[in-house]
């Protein structure tokens, strides 16, 4: 067994971009922390050794922060949402001042910040989960991730995860282990179980596995409160879902990807209301996972916008273009684009292309709102931007540092009229930032 290296009495720092505390070793190098708090001393657990920084976990405190609380989530909180032991004004305000401290590193320094948005829920808030398994001889269980190490700990429930998908858990796990000991599985044959809930409180469920050779019995699903499965042996299991996809996903990578869809059962849509459109998204869309926070940047975003004449790049299912009644969404993924169709009026143009592909729509007559993936923008989308210069850029973010380097390149001929942070995801380090720019 390696002999784990406990550095002891580490006065920690400032919080940064990644979501850890910055501290130094002995030595002089830079060390990263999980489970600690700007100022505590704390002994540290060193889960990565690197030659020019270490990472590690506080495994005790000596002098604890007067803004430490207890996790909600004693035992797995590291895992999914590791700011759970901070005072709520806290996290926000280290956010804030992680989101100045990126823009100010790209030497982006004339933006006066509107007040950080934090909304109300810090737990519960989630639409969407993804979660893995564990298999014992109690069966298969749902899991996640022990921070810094390669094992995992078995989970009940997600307090960042609506009541709607917690409260079917239960039922689900049953019906694993049923599939599973249908099919002589073992825990290391499935992937991930991805819950996405609605705000109606209807859940829809996509499972994937590394097997496709696998049976299902006969599955019917029913309408009501409850939906079941009826195997055909006549045994029922409970299963509070809308929908039910079950994919292959190719062994060889890491992620849940869709190789080739096994089943479906029932619907897998889901509708949800923005702005006063009904968007509907399914179990693979990109879809907000903090409506309540969304609304609010909408609300925000509605003020710089005059009339249709919109292009929506990155648009997911259209959850910003179609609110703003936008003249085009470019989207590159099929299932986005599909679901698109649905929400977006026939007057709205549909492009199926990735954004460097699509440059020609980024004109001087259309405000362009873009919300990329964390990469940021793609270098020929910036370079577009600064050839035909739109009016307006409506830059929406999960990743402030891309985004910061984008605003820096863009800055030279557009001044920032609103700059914001939003906690989309409370109780984890993980920033959501609008900056609105306007030509000068």
């Amino acid at each position: 067994m390696k002999k784990q290296i406990i550095l002891e009495n580490i006065r920690l720092g400032k919080l940064v971009h990644g979501g850890q505390c910055l501290a130094e070793t002995p030595e002089g190098k830079k060390l990263f922390v999980w489970g600690g708090l700007p100022g505590e001393l704390v002994d540290v657990r060193v889960t990565k050794k690197k030659s020019s920084y270490l990472e590690g976990v506080a495994v005790l405190v000596h002098e604890s922060s007067k803004d430490r609380v207890e996790p909600r989530e004693e035992e797995v909180y590291l895992s999914s949402s590791p700011w759970q032991i901070m005072t709520f004004e806290a996290e926000n305000s280290a956010k804030q001042a992680i989101l100045e401290e990126t823009f100010e590193r790209e030497h982006v320094n004339d933006i006066s910040w509107t007040d950080f948005y934090a909304g109300e829920a810090q737990y519960g808030y989630r639409n969407k989960v993804e979660l893995g398994f564990w298999g014992d001889d109690d069966g298969i269980h749902f899991a996640s991730y022990i921070r810094g190490t390669h094992g995992k700990r078995i989970i009940t429930s997600n307090a960042l995860a609506s009541d709607a998908i917690n409260s079917v858990l239960d039922d689900f796990k049953q019906f694993i282990n049923d599939f599973v000991l249908e099919n002589s599985l073992r825990a290391g044959d499935l992937k991930t179980v991805i819950f996405r809930s609605s705000s109606a409180g209807e859940v829809v469920a996509a499972l994937f596995i590394k097997k496709n050779d696998v049976k299902l019995k006969e599955v019917k699903m029913l309408n009501g409160v409850e939906n079941r499965v009826v195997t055909a042996d006549s045994t029922t299991t409970a299963v509070k879902l809308r929908g039910l996809s079950i994919y292959y996903s190719d062994p060889k990578s890491p992620a849940s990807v869709i190789t080739e869809e096994l089943y479906r059962i029932g619907d897998i849509t889901l509708m949800d209301e923005v702005m006063g459109k009904n968007i509907m998204y399914d179990v693979n869309s990109f879809f907000q996972v903090n409506l309540p926070v969304f609304e609010e940047v909408m609300s925000t975003i509605v003020k710089y916008i005059d009339g249709n004449n919109v292009a929506d790049f990155y648009s997911g299912v259209g959850t910003i273009g179609v609110p703003l009644g936008a003249s085009m969404l470019i989207e590159s993924d099929s299932s986005n684009i599909a679901m698109a169709k649905q929400n977006a009026g026939d007057s709205t143009k549909l492009v199926h292309a990735t954004s460097e592909d699509a440059i020609e729509y980024i004109t001087s007559d259309h405000v362009l709102v873009v919300d990329p993936p964390r990469a940021g923008l793609h270098k020929d989308v910036v370079h577009k931007i600064l050839e035909v210069l739109p009016p307006k850029v409506v830059y929406l973010s999960c990743n402030p540092s891309t985004q910061a380097r984008d605003v820096a390149l863009l800055h030279e001929q557009y001044k920032i009229v609103h700059a914001q942070g939003f906690n989309f995801f409370p109780r984890t380090p993980h920033i959501e930032s609008l900056i609105v720019l306007e030509k000068k």
